[in-house]
């Protein structure tokens, strides 16, 4: 099973070299049904495999011009913020039976994987419809996005902070269709946020548990290969369809994980 599970692992690097974000969404299943690590542990584990994959490339996508300093740092800061504050100081008091709805028990997971689905069902159709947006980015109206983005930011560091994943399915619609940033240019400012948001939200759990540190960088290092790999794919492919098809991938996702939330 561990071979499967750093096999599965390249495809944390793949999701996120292709489109940015996804990583997570695949992280914590392998930790959990593969490597069979704790739900609450590879949460964690999830944010900084995902951080230091998802730094990597950054790197590779700010050497092609593709990363916006100026939304990303504006972002981050606001997001990251929230996750380290939801990490250090909120997860560790949440109840897990928040309450009942008749004979049915509503948890935290669950609740919280509901909204998640929503969010990610809501950006998905405006991914798909292709709608257009004016290209100005912050110097459009600076104004009127910078509210939009610090609402945003904090959303997504809520939601980064609670799940240990989540935070590229929402940065990528947000940024396409708030700021109507090309899509190639979203992927790789996501990436940035993305490695800012989880290594700051991993820095919030430090001292909650016990590390293994040979086996997270071991599957790290695994992951990053990976992005390579889909570095290279998203290249070659169209970045109208690109967006599309991230757009069927999210809504297929958020249909998901309701199935398994609510029915399952």
């Amino acid at each position: 099973m561990e071979t499967i599970g750093y096999i599965a692992s390249v495809l944390i690097g793949i999701s996120l070299g292709l489109v940015g974000g996804g990583g997570s969404i695949l992280t914590v299943p392998i930790l959990v049904y593969i490597f069979g690590i704790s739900p609450v542990v590879s949460t964690s584990y999830s944010l900084f495999i995902v951080g230091s994959t998802s730094l990597v490339g950054a790197y590779g996508n700010y050497r092609r011009g593709l990363v916006n300093f100026k939304t990303a740092l504006f972002f981050g800061l606001s997001s990251m913020v929230t996750v380290y504050l939801t990490r250090k100081f909120l997860v560790p008091v949440i109840p897990q039976n928040l309450f009942r709805i008749g004979h049915f028990q509503v948890t935290e997971p669950l609740l919280t994987m509901a909204l998640f689905a929503v969010l990610m069902l809501a950006a998905s159709i405006g991914m798909i419809s292709g709608r257009q947006t004016q290209p100005g980015c912050l110097e459009c109206d600076l104004g009127r996005n910078i509210v939009k983005l610090g609402l945003s930011a904090v959303g997504i560091g809520l939601t980064t902070g609670l799940l240990g994943a989540g935070g590229g399915f929402l940065l990528i619609p947000t940024l396409v269709l708030v700021l109507g940033m090309p899509i190639r240019e979203a992927v790789g400012t996501s990436l940035l946020i993305i490695a800012l948001n989880s290594l700051v939200g991993f820095a919030g759990d430090l001292g909650h548990f016990v590390i293994d540190w040979y086996f997270l960088l071991t599957v790290t290092l695994v992951a990053v290969a990976g992005i390579f790999i889909g570095g290279r794919l998203a290249r070659k492919l169209d970045s109208g369809q690109l967006k599309k098809s991230f757009g069927w991938f999210v809504l297929a996702m958020g249909c998901f994980i309701l199935v398994k939330e609510l029915v399952l």
